[in-house]
């Protein structure tokens, strides 16, 4: 899954008003993580703790309880928009083996006309700008990157503006394998809103959309647990100012540690334009 990390930031509360809560029910949020739910539950024994105190005034519960509510009905509302604005951009990636050479010299399409290709590995990447070029991790095409038999392809799996689902091979456009990030030509779609990665900070709130196992448009949340780290890239190099976040990702075994990475957009930001144009970072072409 490719990493989306975000910020949410919290809106004042309005005053509490005298309306109560006529059952437990009606007082959950519909979205809510581990750490808000540990929030939620502090809420709720603080009110019980008022009641308990106070028999004469039932009434203090409900507004201890309603600003909280409200504050986590608003984050809810902010990560449901965060989704529905980003999924659209997210794609899905096969690596795929064809069982046969194509009889056309030209390998557009030739992922639909072999019915044997073996997928050999799945990935997400997201769509980078009008042009239709996607960015994804080097691991997840690297078969493609350095094949020299002619069967190895990659098919994309996108939606259009009308929510219908269709395929296109992708186009192996650039390639950094020291940042593991690649470039696929695609197709033209809405583009990703790019941010920054300067000014997070430790305990910041973070999402990751994608398509674990063809599970496709997941959302997992988390927060930013360490900035800074040390990862191997798929060339041996370190990969230096990773960030470390206990969102799920997928690693390939279907479990989670709670240990993840993601490269910043910062270094994406950087690097990408060199791939596109000259298909490495470097002087001479992949």
């Amino acid at each position: 899954m490719e990493m989306l990390a975000s910020s949410l930031q919290t809106l004042p509360s309005p005053l509490p008003t005298t309306t109560t809560c006529s059952s437990e029910s009606s007082c959950k949020t519909s979205v809510s993580t581990r750490r808000r739910a540990v929030v939620s539950a502090s809420t709720a024994a603080m009110a019980s703790l008022l009641q308990f105190s106070n028999p004469i005034s039932p009434l203090c519960s409900a507004i201890a309880l309603q600003p909280q509510q409200v504050e986590l009905d608003q984050e809810g509302d902010r990560l449901v928009h965060l989704f529905q604005e980003t999924s659209p951009s997210v794609v899905f990636i096969e690596d795929l083996e064809l069982a046969k050479i194509p009889k056309s010299s030209s390998k557009e399409d030739t992922v639909s006309q072999d019915e044997d290709a073996k997928v050999q590995g799945t990935g997400s990447g997201f769509i980078w700008d009008k042009f239709g070029h996607i960015v994804t991790n080097y691991h997840v095409v690297d078969k493609l990157a350095t094949d020299q038999t002619g069967l190895q392809r990659c098919k994309v799996f996108l939606v259009d503006a009308r929510g219908t689902s269709f395929t296109k091979q992708g186009k192996l456009i650039g390639i950094d394998p020291a940042y593991d990030l690649a470039v696929l030509k695609g197709y033209e779609l809405k583009p990703v809103v790019i941010g920054t990665s300067r000014d997070m900070r430790v305990g910041q709130s973070c999402f990751a959309i994608g398509n674990p196992f063809g599970y496709e448009n997941t959302l997992t949340t988390g927060v930013v647990s360490v900035l800074g780290r040390e990862i191997p890239s798929p060339n041996g190099r370190a990969i230096r100012g990773a960030i470390q976040t206990d969102a799920a990702i997928n690693s390939g075994t279907g479990i989670s540690s709670g240990v993840n990475f993601a490269i910043p957009i910062d270094t994406v930001v950087r690097t990408v334009p060199y791939l596109i144009v000259y298909g490495t970072r470097y002087s001479n072409r992949f």
